[in-house]
């Protein structure tokens, strides 16, 4: 009898995670079903009334995000709004000691560092 109960809850499981398949995939379904029907009456009384049929596009670039973000950063290492102290202490040095720190990896303002020892990179 345990066995024939274990079976038939297995098999209501198995029925209900299929349904609610059914009704997703259902509702996906009728959801591109009414976006290409919002579609076809968009470009039929666009063409009934002699207006050129534009194509639906998106309002934002999606590579406008990293352009964003790398403008940010620039204006961040050029001492802009949200400025860091160590690159407030950095601005004061020359351009050309600021770019060979860019270059070989040495942050800026860390020869004013006392409180640690150096030691060689393995």
């Amino acid at each position: 009898m345990n066995d024939f109960v274990a079976g038939l809850v297995r098999l209501l499981l198995k029925a209900l995670v299929v349904a609610m398949g059914l009704v997703l995939f259902a509702s996906l379904l009728v959801a591109a079903m009414v976006l290409a029907l919002v579609w076809a009456l968009r470009a039929g009384w666009a063409r009934l009334t002699g207006r050129p049929v534009t194509p639906w596009v998106m309002g934002v670039d999606p590579r406008s995000g990293f352009g964003a973000a790398f403008r940010s950063t620039e204006r961040w290492a050029q001492g802009g709004r949200g400025r860091a102290p160590a690159a407030a202490a950095g601005a004061a040095g020359t351009s050309d000691e600021a770019s060979s720190h860019r270059r070989t990896g040495v942050l800026p303002g860390a020869g004013e560092v006392t409180d640690v020892e150096a030691r060689d990179v393995r």
